[in-house]
């Protein structure tokens, strides 16, 4: 369970990740919608984990262009929080397919082939 300090940290990082990836890595995306879904910190704020979501892209591709750049990305991230937090921590990137496990099961569910309920009629008659 992380502490209220890591949690504290992680939706700092997730609100400027955000922010990095929306207005100064236009470079990196292109036209593609990327969202930080989650970040998870180490309890030493050493390191952490950034889940990625993206829209308008293939993911593998993009995905794979945002790791090669995350030096980058960290340094932008310096930047912004360097001066209110000790230390910058190294980030590592997952993709994150809950949407496309949604997606998944909304059609099994669809494709399920469920008859109807019987009626039941009203055993309780008003006087």
């Amino acid at each position: 369970m992380e502490s209220k300090r890591q949690q504290k940290y992680a939706k700092l990082i997730q609100k400027e990740l955000g922010d990095i990836f929306q207005k100064e890595a236009k470079h990196l995306i292109g036209r593609s919608l990327v969202t930080i879904t989650r970040v998870m910190v180490s309890p030493d704020l050493g390191f952490a984990k950034a889940y990625l979501s993206f829209l308008l892209a293939d993911s593998k591709e993009l995905f794979e262009h945002i790791n090669d750049h995350k030096k980058d990305i960290r340094h932008a991230l310096a930047k912004r929080i360097g001066k209110s937090v000790r230390i910058i921590p190294e980030l590592a990137f997952f993709p994150d397919d809950s949407a496309t496990y949604a997606q998944h099961m909304d059609k099994v569910i669809s494709d399920l082939n469920i008859p109807p309920a019987p009626e039941e009629d009203d055993e309780e008659e008003e006087d």
